[in-house]
C-alpha cells in the first residue's frame, strides 16, 4: 500500500495514481478525469494572465490537447500530474502572449501600410506602387474582413467600437482582423525587396 499524503484525501492519491497509469497508456477516461480535475485551474491561470475569457478557453483546450499528445512524456517520479499540467499551461499562456504581441506588430505595420495607401501624390514611384498593391489586395479580401479593416484604419475605430457599429460579436471582429491582416501579410510580404 502506498503512503498517503497528509494534505490529500486517500481517494485523491488513489485517483492520481490511476491517472498516472491510465493517461500515458492512452485511456480516454483518464484524460476526461484530468480535464475535470484541473481544467478550472488552467482556465483561471490563463484568464488571469491574458485578461480575456475567450483566449483563456482556447488556451485551456490547447493545454489538454497538449496533455493528450504529450502523455507519453509524463513521468510521475518527476512530479505530480497537476504540476505537469500547470507547466504545460504556463508554456501555452506564454505562447498566447507572444502571439498577441505578433498580432499587435502586424496591426501596426498594416496600419502604416494602409495610411500610406491613403496618401496620394507623394511622388515616390515605389510609394505609388505600394498604394496600388495594397488597395488591390484590400479589394480581394472577403467583405466582412475588408469592412473591419476599413473601420479600424480609415475611421480609427477600436475593435469594441467596430463590434458595436456592425453588430458583430467582439470575437468575430478580432478574428476578421487577424485573418485579414494575415492574408495581407502573406500576399504583400514578398512583393517588395529592398
Amino acid at each position: 500500500m502506498s503512503p498517503v499524503c497528509p494534505s490529500a484525501p486517500a481517494g485523491a492519491v488513489s485517483a492520481d495514481e490511476e491517472l498516472a497509469r491510465g493517461l500515458p497508456a492512452g485511456d480516454d477516461d483518464s484524460l476526461a478525469a484530468a480535464y475535470h480535475r484541473w481544467s478550472a485551474l488552467v482556465h483561471a491561470l490563463a484568464r488571469r494572465s491574458l485578461g480575456d475569457t475567450g483566449e483563456a478557453e482556447d488556451v485551456t483546450q490547447q493545454v489538454f490537447l497538449g496533455v493528450w499528445r504529450g502523455r507519453h512524456g509524463y513521468r510521475p517520479e518527476r512530479g505530480a500530474m497537476g504540476a505537469w499540467i500547470v507547466g504545460i499551461a504556463r508554456r501555452r499562456i506564454a505562447d498566447a502572449v507572444s502571439a498577441r504581441s505578433r498580432r499587435a506588430e502586424l496591426v501596426v505595420s498594416a496600419g502604416a501600410a494602409l495610411a500610406l495607401a491613403d496618401r496620394p501624390g507623394h511622388g515616390d514611384p515605389e510609394a505609388a506602387l505600394d498604394r496600388v498593391l495594397i488597395l488591390a489586395e484590400l479589394a480581394r479580401l472577403p467583405a466582412p474582413q475588408r469592412q473591419v479593416l476599413h473601420l479600424a484604419f480609415y475611421e480609427d475605430l477600436t475593435q469594441t467600437q467596430i463590434a458595436e457599429r456592425t453588430g458583430l460579436p467582439l470575437g468575430t471582429v478580432k478574428s476578421h482582423t487577424r485573418r485579414a491582416l494575415h492574408l495581407l501579410q502573406g500576399r504583400l510580404g514578398g512583393t517588395r525587396t529592398r
